[in-house]
């Protein structure tokens, strides 16, 4: 079982917004993003300032803590 080492899902659904519309956002493939919402694979940090920018949050807040694992 993958770690659920981000919070994009959580992020996109409290800003009501969708996999396919950040995917647009950032010029990535829906695909890789909806990889990233299920934790399977994890986005590079250049990537999460990009994510952070369109959700308007913090890096931070797109990254569990160590003690919320």
């Amino acid at each position: 079982m993958a770690q659920k080492l981000n919070r994009i899902k959580v992020m996109l659904a409290e800003k009501q917004r969708t996999n396919k519309w950040l995917a647009e956002q950032i010029g990535k493939d829906p695909a890789t993003v909806s990889k990233w919402c299920t934790n399977t694979l994890q986005p590079g940090l250049e990537t999460l300032a990009k994510i952070a920018e369109c959700l308007d949050v913090r890096v931070s807040d797109l990254i569990r803590e160590p003690k919320d694992m």
